[in-house]
């Protein structure tokens, strides 16, 4: 079974190790030499040339370039696991097998981007690590394999992006035999169960203490590392914020925004429900008790 691999984040890295540990016949890897979208960005090449497979550096996946390349590979299969636009059909339609995605999310529930940060925002209690046949669609194909796992109170990103990067891989271990030996099934996504998550842009990690703590704290630990982390605006400044903390406080006629304590590591803002103590920031100098944020 001749392979081509494509990706440019740490799960793309973990996921061609296991191939390759896997001794998957991969013929080639597609990957990027940077990248301003993917906080978790991740450059394959050197391993690629530690593991004598071939690789390219591409800002297009479809361009006509690629896609001869691809081509001239000759892949029975091809992974996608960890690329941040849509191939096109002239991509998927180049391997017998097809082109094999990954979408951390129950599918077809949760399509689109940036799952891992939506599911932890919302404050979901539950998703899946799903692996996909690719379509022109976005997260649309018929599903490979999907394993669901649980979101604790105290996960976040890294947190999470570890315990699904380790469910996957034992998935790729399971499912690669079946692959080799084309004993595999294709489940049809149901797509009236479907939803589909937008882009997210900076004011979507905007800290506003009018929201609850629980939106605060969920918020918050969406974004932290190996992401962007949230932010506030302080002195015309955005400052980031990777740990807060939910406190009760029984302070009804304060406003939200309000600095209630601070110690020379932490302080207590006042919320729209009680308050949250931000532990893990980025500010130089805290802001002082009375401050509004």
């Amino acid at each position: 079974m001749r392979a081509v691999f494509i990706g440019t984040v740490e799960f793309s890295l973990r996921s061609l190790e296991k191939l390759i540990g896997l001794n998957v016949n991969l013929v080639g890897v597609i990957t990027k030499e940077s990248s301003s979208f993917n906080s978790d960005f991740v450059d394959l090449k050197s391993l690629c040339i530690s593991n004598g497979i071939p690789c390219l550096y591409v800002d297009d996946i479809n361009s006509l370039d690629s896609i001869k390349w691809i081509k001239d590979l000759n892949p029975d299969v091809i992974f996608c696991f960890g690329w941040s636009s849509l191939i096109k059909k002239e991509i998927l339609n180049i391997a017998p097998m097809g082109v094999v995605g990954y979408h951390p999310t129950k599918l077809p529930m949760n399509r689109g981007r940036h799952p891992l940060i939506w599911a932890l925002a919302l404050g979901l209690e539950e998703s899946a690590s799903t692996f996909f046949f690719m379509d022109e669609g976005a997260d649309t194909g018929d599903i490979l394999s999907q394993v669901d796992f649980e979101i604790s109170y105290q996960d976040d990103a890294r947190s999470i992006y570890d315990k699904v990067n380790d469910i996957a891989l034992c998935q790729i271990e399971d499912f690669i035999p079946r692959l080799k030996q084309g004993k595999y099934s294709k489940v049809k996504q149901d797509g009236l169960r479907s939803n589909s998550w937008r882009k997210r842009n900076e004011i979507d990690g905007l800290i506003d203490f009018r929201m609850s703590s629980r939106a605060i704290y969920n918020l918050t630990r969406a974004l932290t590392k190996p992401y962007v982390g949230a932010h506030i605006k302080y002195r015309g400044k955005n400052i980031s914020i990777w740990k807060v903390k939910e406190v009760d406080v029984v302070k009804e006629n304060i406003e939200p925004g309000s600095v209630l304590n601070a110690n020379n590591k932490s302080f207590i803002v006042k919320s729209y429900d009680g308050a949250v103590e931000v532990i893990g920031h980025d500010f130089k100098i805290l802001p002082k008790v009375g401050e509004y944020l």
